[in-house]
């Protein structure tokens, strides 16, 4: 899919991606989710689907975090407060601790949570609001959402083919945990 342009493309990418996404991580058996054996977000590191979705649902909760700032007029601390953008492997491994103690299938309700408030977010907005102008740096609102929601879905989709494939686990199951 191409980047998105509108809100209505954002809109369906987030939804495509995110469903698909949310479709495979129904699919892999509980006792799986805490091998520690995919590729992980910071150079020579592995990580579990648990710490996947962490990654996923600590940016998701970043974007609600940054619209909530913006909207109160208040600063937005890009990435997040006491982290530059050369930090993602720390803020990644931030994420995995903050949400380790949560189960599986919570932190998969966390996710899907998150997500639909950002989808309520954009659905607030105008096209003008989301692509009319910077928000951060060069970047429109549209795109730092898009960046952060649609395009990690995508790339943890397939990080997850890639892993299934390694452990012989079927991501086609419609089963829902």
């Amino acid at each position: 899919m191409n980047v998105p342009q509108t809100k209505l493309e954002l809109l369906a990418a987030i939804d495509k991606n995110f469903n698909t996404l949310l479709r495979y991580l129904h699919s892999i058996p509980l006792e799986a989710t805490s091998d520690n054996s995919m590729v992980g977000h910071a150079k020579g590191t592995e990580m579990s689907v648990h710490d996947l979705v962490s990654y996923l649902l600590g940016w998701n909760a970043l974007v609600v975090k940054w619209i909530a700032a913006d909207e109160k007029g208040l600063p937005v601390d890009f990435p997040d407060t006491g982290f530059k953008w050369n930090q993602l492997g720390l803020l990644a491994q931030k994420f995995y601790a903050d949400y380790k103690d949560l189960s599986y299938v919570s932190l998969l309700a966390e996710l899907e949570a998150v997500q639909v408030e950002i989808v309520k977010c954009i659905e607030k907005r105008s096209d003008d609001d989301l692509y009319g102008h910077p928000w951060y740096s060069k970047w429109t609102m549209g795109r730092m959402i898009s960046l952060n929601t649609s395009s990690p879905y995508a790339n943890a989709a397939a990080r997850l083919r890639k892993w299934a494939k390694m452990k012989n686990i079927s991501l086609n199951k419609n089963r829902r945990i």
